[in-house]
């Protein structure tokens, strides 16, 4: 008997997604229920070959359903996620609200598997933040090798990132420049078309936004406390994918062909690395793709033991949707929980 596994925030770039990656992984759902709030209630979505109506969050009851995916905010997954988890559903949250309580699991699966077992505290599993999760794939087999001291990463986030809003942003204000119409800041706080904006979520106090904060916190919890990464966050006018170049420090030494081969072998890592025009991943072969690929792999001789990475990936499928499906595959492959209708 297969698990019955919902959907919250059904109707968004992730929540799509979502669906999406479950199909095509062949995850052992019985049945799927997106839900949505009150105004997407009746939409429909699709799950591989099947179109499935939306049902509302607000009155559905989770009492027989065995996993929650959640893309629906963070606020909508402060108040939901205790509640959902209470009825004996494991929610698997996407927002950034669980992913730095220590009583709740942190995960991406190719790093830190192990700690999914810690579920069972709060019944909540953090998915990282979509930049975080790429790089910290493609840090873990090189950190086993040779122990990363420091990591100095510079993003180039997506528009999707920033959800539905921030593609529809980047669309407008393209044909708005090609036609002269006025050009309308909404969703960022400069032109994204044709521009980069060094400021992803809101500053803090010591001048580093919280998109920056974030990874450092998230790559000190799925990898190691020790590691000291400094980041600065970059929207680009790229609609789908994000990129990251990478400063490595290491305690031992390691170099580009042992670094290559190494994460050739690695889990979720594909190495394109040629030295040629061409011989790179941009964010557009990524799209669609569950990898994350490492480019660009070479030695940075201003440091001892230093290395430098180019890591993209689909910001929506690894840094979101797929990780979080990867997540329920854990549960479910290590037999921590069961159908509930099998148990009854």
């Amino acid at each position: 008997m297969g698990y019955k596994v919902a959907i919250a925030g059904a109707t968004g770039n992730v929540g799509r997604e979502m669906l999406t990656v479950l199909a095509e992984r062949g995850f052992p759902a019985d049945e799927i229920v997106p839900l949505a709030s009150r105004r997407s209630q009746g939409s429909e979505v699709s799950y591989g070959d099947h179109t499935l109506k939306v049902r509302s969050l607000d009155s559905y009851d989770f009492s027989d359903t065995d996993i929650c995916l959640m893309s629906a905010g963070g606020s909508v997954s402060k108040e939901w996620a205790p509640r959902i988890a209470d009825r004996g559903c494991v929610v698997i949250d996407n927002s950034s609200a669980w992913r730095y309580d220590a009583a709740v699991p942190l995960i991406v699966p190719e790093v830190n598997a192990d700690a999914v077992v810690d579920f069972t505290r709060r019944n909540i599993i953090a998915n990282p933040n979509c930049s975080t999760a790429q790089l910290v794939v493609a840090l873990k087999p090189l950190h086993d090798a040779a122990t990363i001291s420091r990591v100095v990463v510079a993003t180039y986030q997506s528009v999707s990132g920033a959800g539905k809003e921030g593609a529809d942003e980047l669309f407008t204000q393209t044909r708005a420049v090609f036609v002269s119409d006025p050009i309308e800041n909404r969703k960022f706080t400069k032109r994204i078309a044709f521009n980069v904006i060094p400021h992803i979520d809101v500053f803090m106090e010591d001048g580093a936004t919280k998109e920056e904060w974030k990874m450092v916190a998230e790559t000190k919890k799925i990898l190691d406390p020790k590691i000291k990464l400094v980041a600065t966050c970059v929207r680009v006018p790229v609609f789908v994918g994000h990129s990251e170049a990478v400063a490595l420090e290491f305690e031992r030494p390691i170099d580009p062909d042992r670094a290559r081969d190494i994460l050739r072998e690695a889990p979720g890592c594909l190495v394109v690395d040629k030295h040629e025009d061409g011989g790179y991943v941009t964010p557009v072969e990524a799209v669609g793709e569950d990898a994350t690929y490492i480019s660009r792999i070479r030695e940075d001789p201003t440091v001892e033991n230093g290395l430098m990475l180019w890591v993209v990936s689909d910001n929506l499928r690894k840094g979101a949707a797929t990780n979080a499906v990867q997540i329920a595959e854990l549960l479910v492959n290590r037999k921590l929980i069961q159908p509930k209708r099998e148990a009854a």
